[in-house]
């Protein structure tokens, strides 16, 4: 794992001179504005005097990471026009507030493009812009429940089982908007001209369930949860507990893997013949068993760099140290914080490694003077604009 001292900063990355305006929000708008700004954008936090929407204090939260913060009171007529003045320089901008608030705001799409008519306006919200769900409130969960994401996961007989926020709020939603954004830009490009990006999490997480619609379609995939092959429902896809209570993650789906699954665990390729699935219940009892005589770390070394495809299960605070993860920086230190690098990786411009997420307002000065800002004393002193 890399650590990154207080002194580096990070550098440039392929979306190096891109100009991105950030309403400050939670959850997805903040992780694509992260991962903008991990490719090299340079990302402007909006944030507002007193408000702080995570729980998780300003300087250890990671979605914040690699950005400029400015504080402005949006509430009054001069916050507005200041963020305007920025907008009026900006590539893209990001919100992700309820439909019609930035209208109510003065900072909607029509106010953005009577400054900028390039400006590429990127939303974020669970269930979209429209719709009767629209103006309603939501989380993760029930944003992935009527897309039926979260019907796909857990047991069988058992009650679906939320993957934590990462299926809805990150891959739903922050990945498209970045996806979306960056879409848009390049046909901005061309036509000079912006656009709004709708980015709804309920058609992010319906997206990346396409995979299942074709198999179910195909006959391959019950509408059932835990009795397919990706969901846990066949043995060789599955976890298995260790003697040590640890877990191994085993995913030998291809009849090569699973041989070679079967001779490291010296199990009898014919005592566990798959081709019967009223077998399954046996093959799942050796395969149980087999894991459950030596621990996790012995199972790891047997099968490390095997074509068997197991793996440890490993915890958040373990995962920095895996050998192949540690090889490759994958994880980083960045102010005391261990944290995911970059990604994904290129070779020729490179993003460079996260710098620490910036105190509330720490560059309200800064970047309005930079931005062409020249009432900025003015500002700070009626408190319009706030510097950290």
């Amino acid at each position: 794992m890399t650590t990154v001292g207080a002194a580096d900063r990070f550098g440039e990355g392929p979306l190096a001179g891109l100009k991105v305006v950030e309403l400050a929000g939670i959850g997805p708008g903040p992780y694509a504005a992260m991962l903008l700004a991990d490719m090299g954008a340079d990302v402007v936090r909006i944030e507002r005097p007193g408000r702080q929407g995570s729980s998780v204090p300003p300087e250890q939260d990671v979605l914040r990471r690699n950005r400029r913060s400015v504080v402005l009171d949006l509430r009054q007529p001069r916050g507005v026009e200041t963020v305007l003045r920025l907008v009026a320089q900006a590539d893209v901008l990001l919100e992700g507030f309820r439909p019609g608030v930035t209208e109510r705001l003065g900072l909607g799409p029509d106010d953005c493009w009577a400054v900028n008519p390039r400006l590429v306006y990127g939303r974020m919200t669970g269930w979209g812009q429209d719709g009767p769900l629209a103006a309603a409130a939501g989380h993760d969960i029930g944003y992935i429940a009527i897309t039926g994401a979260l019907h796909a996961v857990g047991r069988a007989g058992g009650a679906p089982v939320p993957p934590v926020n990462l299926v809805g709020d990150f891959g739903g939603g922050s990945t498209f908007l970045v996806m979306g954004v960056l879409a848009a830009c390049w046909e901005a490009a061309r036509s000079g001209r912006g656009q709004v990006v709708d980015a709804a999490i309920v058609d992010g997480a319906s997206s990346l369930t396409g995979l299942l619609h074709g198999m179910m379609a195909g006959g391959l995939w019950r509408d059932q949860r835990g009795v397919n092959m990706l969901d846990g429902g066949v043995p060789w896809y599955d976890t298995y507990e260790t003697s040590d209570g640890r877990w191994m993650a085993v995913g030998a789906l291809e009849p090569q893997f699973y041989a070679e699954l079967l001779q490291i665990l010296e199990l009898e390729p014919e005592a566990a013949d798959r081709s019967d699935p009223q077998r399954w219940p046996e093959i799942r009892r050796a395969l149980t068993d087999a894991f459950a005589a030596r621990t996790q770390a012995e199972w790891s070394e047997l099968f490390e760099g095997t074509d068997a495809c197991v793996a440890p299960v490993l915890s958040l605070r373990e995962a920095a140290d895996h050998p192949h993860l540690a090889k490759r920086s994958t994880f980083v230190e960045v102010g005391g914080v261990v944290q995911p690098a970059p990604a994904p990786r290129f070779s020729r411009t490179a993003s460079a490694v996260p710098e620490a997420p910036p105190a509330i307002g720490r560059d309200t000065r800064e970047v309005l003077l930079a931005w062409g800002v020249d009432e900025v004393e003015d500002l700070i002193a009626s408190g319009v604009a706030v510097q950290g």
